[in-house]
C-alpha cells in the first residue's frame, strides 16, 4: 500500500517517492540482514555513513551496494562522525564522486562524541557551503525552531529535527517544539533520530511530520525484519491519522459514540 496519493506527494529535491520512511544501514549483524531490513521497510531512501561504510572507497572488502543497489534506493550519504564544517563538507564532497555526481546528502555535525548533539553553529557553516556548491542538502539538527528556520533560508531541501539523542531510544521528547517546526517550515520536515518503536514514529508522523529516518529502532531490534515492517505500517497509519484529523480532546465532558436524541427510553409501570 502505498502512503502517498497525487494530493498527498512526498518530494525530496524535486522528487517523489512513495514511502515516508527513510532508513540507515548501520549496525546489522552483516549486510544480507541489512538487504533484508531495508526490503521489508519499503523504504526508497537509505542512508549511509560514508566514514563507516564501504560503498567502493576500497576494493579489497564487500561494498554495500551490491547489496543496496542505487538502481533500486536513494543512497543518502551523510556525515555521521564528522565534528567540523570542513570535515563534513569534504566527506560529501567524497560522496559524490564515489555516487557519480549524485547532489542529496544528509549533513549532521556533531557536537559530543558522548551524546552525540548536533554543532549548530558548524552545521550552519557546513550548510551554506554545500548548498552554494549545488549539493541538495537534508540537515539533521536540534530541535529548535529559529535555527531550523535559518537552515531552511540557506536553502537546505529538508529540515531532520532529532526527537531525542540518537540511539537513545526515547522517541519525542519535545513535541510542541517539533509541532513548531512544522508550522513555519516549506520544505520537509522529518524525524531524525531517538524513535524506539513503532508507536514513536506514528507519533511523528500524527504531529505532521512528512517522514520519519531511523536506524538503531530497527537494526538493534530482537528482530530487526519484523521492527521494519512494523514500523512502515507505523509510518502510513501515523500520516493517514494526521490527514484524517483526530478528534478534539476533551478533558471534563464525556461525548457518547451513539446520539442520545431520539433515544427510545422504557417507561416504569
Amino acid at each position: 500500500m502505498s502512503i502517498t496519493t497525487p494530493a498527498d506527494p512526498f518530494v525530496i529535491a524535486g522528487k517523489s517517492y512513495q514511502s515516508r520512511l527513510l532508513v540507515g544501514t548501520g549496525k546489522y549483524k552483516d549486510f544480507e540482514e541489512t538487504k533484508l531490513a531495508i526490503e521489508a521497510s519499503g523504504t526508497e531512501i537509505v542512508t549511509v555513513a560514508i566514514r563507516r561504510t564501504n560503498i567502493g572507497q576500497d576494493a579489497s572488502t564487500p561494498s554495500l551496494l551490491d547489496y543496496v543497489p542505487p538502481s533500486r534506493y536513494t543512497i543518502l550519504p551523510n556525515t555521521a562522525g564528522c565534528f567540523t564544517a570542513d570535515d563534513a563538507v569534504r566527506t560529501l564532497r567524497l560522496a559524490r564522486e564515489l555516487l557519480d555526481g549524485h547532489s542529496l546528502v544528509k549533513l549532521e555535525v556533531l557536537g559530543s562524541a558522548q551524546n552525540l548533539f548536533p554543532n549548530m553553529p558548524e552545521t550552519l557553516i557546513a550548510a551554506k557551503t554545500l548548498v552554494s556548491e549545488g549539493f541538495d542538502v537534508m540537515v539533521y539538527c536540534s530541535d529548535d525552531p529559529i535555527q531550523c528556520k535559518m537552515l531552511e533560508d540557506i536553502g537546505c531541501v529538508a529540515i531532520m529535527p532529532l526527537a531525542s539523542l540518537i540511539g537513545s531510544g526515547m522517541g519525542i521528547i519535545n513535541p510542541w517544539n517539533l509541532r513548531l517546526i512544522i508550522d513555519q517550515s516549506s520544505v520537509p520536515v522529518l524525524v531524525d533520530a531517538g524513535v524506539g518503536t513503532a508507536s514513536d514514529a506514528a507519533i511523528g508522523m500524527e504531529l505532521g511530520c512528512d517522514g520519519v529516518l531511523m536506524n538503531t529502532a530497527i537494526a538493534g531490534a530482537r528482530d530487526p525484519i519484523r521492527m521494519a515492517v512494523a514500523m512502515k505500517e507505523a509510518v502510513q497509519a501515523g500520516r493517514n491519522a494526521y490527514l484524517a484529523g483526530r478528534v478534539p480532546r476533551k478533558y471534563y465532558d464525556a461525548d457518547p459514540s451513539s446520539p442520545v436524541e431520539g433515544m427510545i427510553h422504557s417507561r416504569s409501570k
